[in-house]
């Protein structure tokens, strides 16, 4: 449901001059429409005029709740930029976290736009988990009179794309309320589909509201527009690569890169626990051998949705060649007509092996298709998505730069080596001195206490260590008298410590309280962090009892779920609690704050 008309019959104008206005305004592109906005400001001031009665808005704004369920802080963004472009059209608007509300106060709202992710295979964000548990419920209360609209965000490259939003937008209908406008499920390039929800859901509920537009508020689309020069994930910053240090010892099974950009001149601000996005480009080698195969010539112009490109320059920079789906490969079907391909979509395990470690090129070498054009396969693909990476520094310590910490992924599958996209553009195929398309992608979920006293626990194997990097310089820059303790994880003392030097040089200067390591195969038995945390329970009860915040960093699918446990464990053991009130004990850090995880 959109609003078609952007001048109410009850605006201050004579039917004509509506129908011209009505005519002109949907052309207008946002930034015509701000300058419009501030022109007529002008000629009303320079006249000495002020709006009528019949003008202004409504003394009582229609009140709006944005409700989020967020895990890496993309769908908390958008839910703040919904407020803001909401307040500016004219509504009394609050985001509100699923973490921070009932379902029983939610029914009490009268317009609602809710902003959820998926996490995992289908399931809700880490601030959304109670909340979903009882709104899905049987005693979930009816919604009758709620005007609501959901976005999903999600990845198409999982089962379950934006399993959230779907469930959320059916359950809304269920318990009774009203749909204003149609659920968008976006994917991972989110920014177009994003703004086509939120321009349709405003209308849609301005509508409802029976009130009319004020004078100043921006219309349709302009709401959302943002300066020019202005840096971010819709037009990130190319940033000059200064640094790049190979962190593993020789003879290591892996290879973790520290890299450092420069970011001065593009106004961009990042906080501790913040992640950097990073526009990487395809494997030159990939895309050759891509147009090898298909025989296409790499100056071919296709269409894309920002415009014309050559074949080769849309497989490298903007296009996503490596990851299958079911909505590519259905798409790529259409085209191919393959019964074999065909059975393999059907059948949601052969899917689920098929694409794991596949890519294009596999998919054109098993199954080719005989009418196949560039422009069709270049249709077959999404966009490239961004990759983001845990802040790895301090800008109280590093003023105008950015760190990360980097693994190297790579990899055989069969028979053909594979390497992770990102991974290997960074550390090898762009030069120190070359640029690099970044933004910054906010956390709000992962962030330092507030109170410089409160002592931290921080759990980090592997690259999970690069947000506590940030954490202690941020700390030793403030001077914070809290204790700082470290639990750090790898494979090797001797070749995988990373940044060993300056977690020694911390523990010598009293910066960091307590250090304990975990290298799982410098002995017979595997070690991980999760062991040691059980070696020094008394202790980690204790620095909770003593308002300890803990942080968790690192792989999702084990290590984080392991950590988990072991954290339940300990608090069971050490404070003689029953299953069922340990995770009572959690559950309360999580609500205080106190127990954060940024997982991938």
């Amino acid at each position: 449901m959109s609003n078609t008309n952007f001048i109410p019959g009850s605006a201050p104008f004579s039917p004509e001059q509506a129908q011209m206005l009505n005519q002109v305004l949907p052309s207008l592109t946002p930034d015509q429409l701000i300058w419009m906005e501030g022109f007529i400001s002008g000629l009303r001031a320079a006249s000495g005029a002020t709006p009528s009665a019949t003008a202004v808005a409504p003394a009582a704004k229609p009140e709006l709740t944005i409700l989020f369920g967020s895990e890496s802080g993309n769908a908390e963004a958008l839910a703040d930029q919904t407020a803001k472009a909401a307040g500016k059209k004219g509504f009394k608007a609050k985001a509100v976290s699923m973490s921070d509300i009932s379902p029983a106060k939610l029914k009490k709202v009268k317009n609602l736009l809710v902003i959820v992710s998926t996490w995992g295979e289908g399931d809700p964000p880490e601030n959304a988990v109670d909340f979903y548990t009882e709104f899905m419920g049987d005693s979930a209360p009816k919604f009758d009179g709620v005007n609501f609209s959901v976005c999903g965000l999600g990845d198409t490259s999982y089962e379950h794309f934006c399993k959230m939003g779907k469930d959320f937008d059916a359950r809304l209908e269920t318990l009774g309320g009203t749909r204003i406008a149609d659920r968008k499920d976006c994917d991972v390039d989110f920014d177009d589909d994003y703004a086509e929800w939120l321009d349709t859901s405003l209308n849609g509920l301005w509508e409802v509201a029976g009130v009319t537009v004020t004078a100043t508020a921006p219309l349709a689309g302009s709401a959302i527009a943002a300066p020019a020069s202005e840096y971010s994930r819709k037009n990130p910053f190319p940033a000059e690569l200064t640094e790049r240090v190979l962190l593993n010892g020789a003879g290591s099974a892996k290879g973790t890169v520290h890299l450092e950009f420069n970011l001065e001149g593009s106004g961009l601000t990042y906080e501790v626990g913040d992640a950097l996005g990073i526009v990487p480009q395809n494997s030159a080698q990939l895309v050759e051998a891509i147009l090898a195969k298909t025989g296409f010539s790499a100056d071919e112009m296709v269409s894309l949705k920002d415009g014309e490109h050559s074949l080769r320059d849309a497989l490298t920079s903007e296009l996503d060649i490596t990851a299958l789906s079911k909505p590519v490969l259905t798409h790529y079907n259409e085209i191919a007509g393959n019964k074999k391909l065909t059975a393999i979509i059907e059948d949601k395990d052969k899917l689920n092996d098929y694409v794991y470690g596949r890519d294009l090129l596999d998919v054109l070498e098993d199954f080719p298709a005989k009418t196949l054009d560039a422009q069709q396969l270049c249709g077959v693909l999404r966009k490239l998505p961004p990759r983001l990476y845990s802040i790895a520094s301090s800008p109280k310590a590093h003023e105008g730069e950015v760190h990360l910490t980097i693994g190297v992924v790579r990899y055989n599958s069969q028979d053909r080596e594979r390497e992770g996209v990102c991974s290997t553009y960074t550390a090898e195929r762009i030069e120190v001195g070359d640029k690099a398309k970044v933004f910054v992608s906010p956390n709000k979920n992962f962030k330092l206490p507030a109170n410089p006293d409160a002592p931290v626990i921080m759990v980090g194997p592997g690259t999970g260590i690069a947000p506590f990097r940030a954490f202690i310089e941020e700390r030793a820059a403030t001077e914070a008298s809290g204790k700082n303790w470290l639990i750090f994880g790898d494979q090797h003392y001797l070749t995988d410590f990373l940044y060993q030097a300056e977690w020694q040089s911390y523990l010598a200067d009293g910066v960091l309280s307590k250090l304990d390591v975990a290298f799982s195969r410098d002995q017979a038995h595997k070690i991980y962090v999760q062991d040691r945390m059980r070696e020094n329970s008394k202790e980690i009860y204790q620095w909770l009892q003593d308002g300890a915040y803990f942080y968790v960093c690192g792989d999702a699918n084990k290590m984080a779920h392991d950590v988990d446990k072991a954290l339940h464990e300990i608090v069971a053991q050490e404070a003689g609690l029953s299953e069922e009130d340990a995770v009572a004990y959690i559950k309360q850090l999580k609500s205080e704050k106190r127990y954060e995880r940024d997982v991938y």
